[in-house]
């Protein structure tokens, strides 16, 4: 008989191809790990893998397996949520996809406060690039996702406008814009910046921010890119230049250990969206978080200290 635990067990596999780190996630050893596969392929009467050393390939049986195995373990938490949600409380496990600052900064008090109104459902987030956070939203692996870049058009995706995150310039609290305290656009043009990927919602913000001064990001002089916002407070504090990153983040982590540079004219926004997938039906937990992601005036976050959103530049 299929077994709903085997085919989960199945599902970790083939997202880590490897035995081994897919016990490390399920908190499993290593041989029950390889028990449950060899189950699943003598039920089926094929090979789902192909071993070849420490490292896993699926084959076309068990590349096949991967959509239906995702359904069968759907439908089976939708059944036990359902028969929870009936004795009066909303059950269930919600995985939810973040880019990196939102998974650090902004679910956890989305958590905090959910966790209180539904204290039965378990939740499990997965950080990881934007591109990669929607794709695990696309493909069903994630139920929701708060990404920044926008979604909106995908048939698949239900996406929503979440918050404005603001993102601030930043600078040692030595360097001359610190004591100078303003800055205006022709100034940028003779700094020395640490930028985030150009992948990332900062940078895109930023981008577009500038763009309506007629400045590219090809005439800023950017010998640093650095993966994270907390990465780029480090090298600034260390003098190594300055930096855009979210206000959050200098807020939680380095507020008196930089200075901010402000300016009048523009303001730069990083828009933050949630999304879910509409495929599938939702189960009890699934709608009761997306109701209330979604709630009108709901106070997720004491937002009071971005509500005054600093402006960068004057012309």
């Amino acid at each position: 008989m299929l077994d709903v635990h085997q085919l989960n067990v199945f599902l970790v596999a083939a997202e880590a191809l490897s035995f081994t780190q897919a016990a490390k996630r399920l908190h499993m050893t290593q041989p029950s790990v390889s028990q449950h596969i060899q189950s699943l392929e003598s039920l089926f009467g094929m090979q789902l893998f192909i071993r070849s050393g420490r490292n896993l390939i699926l084959t076309d049986g068990g590349l096949a397996l991967v959509s239906l195995a995702r359904e069968a373990v759907a439908l089976s938490q939708r059944i036990e949520e359902t028969m929870e949600s009936l004795k009066g409380q909303i059950h269930g496990h919600l995985v939810i996809g973040c880019s990196t600052t939102p998974g650090k900064y902004i679910f956890p008090q989305i958590l905090a406060k959910f966790h209180h109104l539904y204290p039965f459902v378990r939740t499990t987030c997965l950080v990881s690039s934007q591109t990669e956070t929607i794709k695990k939203l696309v493909a069903g692996e994630a139920h929701f996702a708060l990404f920044s870049i926008s979604a909106e058009g995908n048939p698949d995706l239900e996406v929503r406008h979440f918050m404005c995150d603001p993102v601030v310039l930043i600078a040692p609290l030595d360097h001359p814009w610190a004591v100078k305290g303003k800055i205006t656009s022709a100034d940028l043009l003779e700094g020395t910046f640490i930028m985030p990927e150009s992948s990332s919602g900062t940078y895109v913000a930023v981008e577009e921010a500038l763009s309506r001064f007629e400045i590219s990001m090809k005439d800023l002089d950017i010998p640093i890119t650095l993966g994270n916002a907390e990465a780029i407070a480090l090298a600034v504090q260390e003098g190594l230049g300055v930096g855009f990153i979210s206000k959050m983040v200098v807020d939680r982590f380095c507020a008196a250990k930089v200075a901010l540079i402000e300016g009048q004219g523009i303001e730069i926004c990083r828009n933050i969206y949630i999304g879910r997938s509409n495929r599938r039906p939702p189960t009890g937990a699934q709608t009761a978080f997306w109701e209330f992601l979604i709630t009108e005036n709901h106070p997720f976050f004491d937002l009071s200290d971005n509500l005054n959103k600093p402006v960068l530049l004057e012309g």
